[in-house]
């Protein structure tokens, strides 16, 4: 009996030996210091390389280390960005990438082209909205995803591409041989008038040259009689803070506050404020924000708000008010990390308060459907002129429009779709293709027919969707106006389908409605108090 309890203590003897003394470091070792915990991590992650069931290289416990790390900041914009990671930050930053410069969609099977970039190989060569890519390089393109697509029409500059398209009304394929090359996505996605005095600018997202494609807009527009401007921020994820502070200083008067940064590393603190003078003073400007106008968008609504430069309309902004900083660790790979706060000139946090992102997710839909929970009338914060803007996180409009939402009958036509929602999409443009031969719709302005929604639902079906009478009766108007749009693009152009859509927006004919009564950017203050009735277009 006493041999074994020997036996049992140098054995526990030994295991403490080889496990570094873990018994012994366990009652003596000062754990709270920075070495301590250094080496703690050193001798899990040893063992762990060592002894784990499954092999695990360590290179790759380093990376889960890096992410566990992160991941307990609860911060989801403090990232390691890994390769890919940091080709997408790349390209949403300065809104430059390598390839042909098409905006495509799949349907029905095939890549097809939404539209060519302005000034991009595809353009230059001729490409147009409609045509389908059914081979790359000699091989079918037929049954590709729309990742799979993106990866394989880009890559490196310089490098050939040659297309076999399928246009309609052209019976044998056209043969385009391209070269790739650095392509630059604009920052300002549309510029027009939507009348012979109201403009009209959508700026998404916020890149390295968004201040001087915004300026060059309200040049050309102004040149075409622009007395008024909407300036569209919707769905705008943010990008840049300098182009944020830029986009912002175009409209305020030099020493104005843009915005302030709030953090504990040197620098971190500071503020932003106007250094040129404004070169359209006179400009009234209605802005257009929404749930998902997010970050530097909110820079430039909550400036322009705070400096009663412009009437913001729409629904309260998503709340995205950390400001990231970016560390290049390797050439292809780096760490973002939020290292400071934003606050608009009035004081106010643009960061929403929350536990986590789920919560926040709650918060903006429930602001997209005018329930706000988050005002804070303990908050009150003022404009330059006096006016009162609450605080606790986003920007919030001075006049609510809510967004168009289905009806009850149009939501049970789309879950009775179900799975075959794609099939409806792919029906749209097949058709809209179709209607471009001849051509078969005389102008822009087009109405569709019950029998052309009559179509449609055939194709519908045809590809197994099965949607009763019933349910199709409260849906035709969906269907009627999702075509309209789909024709107008390929048939007309991107800018027929974005004039087709904005004459559907309530949140647009709003501000619209606002913008053209408007004088001066002070009588839109008092403007939005008696909005005008809205008027169709």
């Amino acid at each position: 009996m006493m041999r074994r309890k020997g036996l049992v203590v140098v054995a526990v003897a030994v295991v403490a030996i080889a496990t570094g003394g873990w018994f012994l470091q366990r009652e003596t070792a000062p754990i709270g210091s920075v070495y301590q915990q250094a080496r703690l991590f050193d001798d899990v992650l040893a063992h762990v390389a060592d002894y784990y069931v499954d092999s695990l290289d360590e290179r790759q416990l380093y990376q889960m280390a890096i992410d566990g790390m992160l991941d307990q900041l609860h911060d989801p914009y403090s990232i390691y960005l890994k390769p890919e990671d940091f080709r997408g930050l790349t390209e949403a930053t300065t809104g430059n990438y390598t390839g042909l410069g098409l905006s495509i969609e799949v349907r029905d099977g095939w890549i097809t082209v939404v539209g060519p970039l302005p000034d991009t190989p595809a353009e230059r060569a001729g490409v147009q909205s409609g045509d389908r890519i059914v081979a790359l390089d000699g091989c079918s393109t037929e049954g590709w995803k729309q990742d799979q697509a993106v990866r394989e029409l880009r890559g490196p500059a310089g490098s050939p591409a040659a297309l076999t398209i399928r246009r309609v009304g052209v019976d044998q394929p056209i043969q385009y041989k391209l070269t790739r090359a650095t392509i630059h996505i604009r920052s300002v996605q549309v510029a027009m008038l939507l009348d012979d005095r109201v403009g009209f600018i959508s700026l998404n997202p916020v890149n390295e040259t968004s201040a001087a494609e915004v300026a060059a807009a309200v040049d050309s527009l102004t040149r075409l009689g622009m007395k008024s401007l909407v300036f569209d921020l919707r769905n705008n994820p943010g990008g840049l803070l300098d182009q944020g502070v830029a986009v912002s200083d175009l409209f305020l008067d030099p020493g104005d506050t843009i915005v302030t940064t709030r953090g504990r590393a040197p620098g971190a603190t500071r503020s932003f404020r106007d250094a040129k003078p404004q070169r359209w003073p006179n400009l009234p400007i209605v802005v257009l924000a929404n749930a998902y106008s997010a970050s530097a968008a909110e820079i430039i609504a909550g400036a322009w708000q705070d400096h009663d430069r412009a009437l913001l309309v729409g629904t309260p902004t998503f709340g995205k008010g950390l400001v990231q900083s970016f560390w290049p660790l390797t050439p292809q790979s780096g760490l973002k990390l939020t290292t400071a706060r934003w606050y608009t000139p009035s004081g106010r946090t643009i960061q929403r308060q929350t536990r986590n992102e789920a919560e926040q997710e709650a918060q903006v839909v429930a602001a997209q459907r005018g329930q706000d929970a988050k005002v804070d009338s303990t908050l009150l914060f003022h404009t330059e002129g006096g006016r009162t803007v609450f605080g606790g996180g986003g920007i919030r409009p001075d006049l609510f429009v809510a967004p168009d939402t289905y009806t009850v009958a149009e939501r049970v036509f789309t879950r009775a779709l179900g799975d075959k929602i794609p099939v409806f999409r792919d029906a749209l443009t097949t058709y809209a293709l179709e209607l471009k031969e001849g051509p078969r719709l005389p102008a822009p302005s087009f109405t569709v027919t019950e029998g052309m929604v009559d179509e449609v639902l055939r194709r519908v079906r045809a590809k197994g969707a099965q949607v009763p009478d019933s349910v199709v009766a409260g849906a035709r108007s969906l269907i009627a106006q999702e075509l309209s749009y789909e024709a107008s693009r390929y048939v007309f152009g991107r800018s027929a389908e974005v004039r087709r859509r904005m004459a559907d927006d309530r949140q647009v004919q709003q501000a619209l409605a606002l913008a053209r009564r408007a004088k001066s950017p002070h009588d839109l203050l008092a403007l939005a108090a008696t909005p005008a009735p809205l008027r169709n277009q």
